[in-house]
């Protein structure tokens, strides 16, 4: 039975400070982008941000997952959710970093692109640099 209270423990601590950087990862993709998000996806549809929002949630997750599964639990609870707290916000800083980067060197910009409410190609090649980041720092993280 203790077992089963520790590993319930465990599985509560890392859900709620995984659902904490996720939130986190949206957060600081909202200050990131122009615009509100909440107005640009839930209110005006754009497909656009839908994409780059979406892409930049499951990034953030594969972050999280690689900071969970790398975390250092056997030393306990407390310091294995630091450790994973830790690992996930360095994974929020890199793909932030690499979001403005992206958007320095590329000719369409995200301001361009989530302020529009055409279709843009380039949605698709920001969208895809961001997994595609999100899974290098989950590498390196591991």
């Amino acid at each position: 039975m203790d077992e089963i209270l520790t590993s319930s423990l465990y599985a509560l601590g890392y859900g709620v400070v995984g659902t904490i950087i996720m939130l986190l990862g949206y957060l600081i993709t909202d200050l990131l982008t122009p615009g509100k998000l909440h107005t640009l996806i839930w209110e005006d549809r754009n497909r656009n941000a839908i994409l780059l929002v979406s892409a930049n949630t499951f990034g953030s997750a594969i972050v999280v997952v690689s900071a969970i599964l790398s975390s250092y639990s056997e030393l306990g609870l407390v310091p294995g959710l630091i450790s994973a707290a830790v690992f996930g916000l360095i994974g929020l800083v890199v793909m932030a970093l690499s979001f403005l980067l992206i958007d320095l060197l590329t000719p369409a910009k995200v301001s361009h692109i989530i302020s529009s409410a055409e279709w843009h190609p380039a949605t698709w090649v920001n969208a895809t640099a961001h997994v595609s980041i999100a899974l290098v720092v989950a590498a390196a993280i591991s």
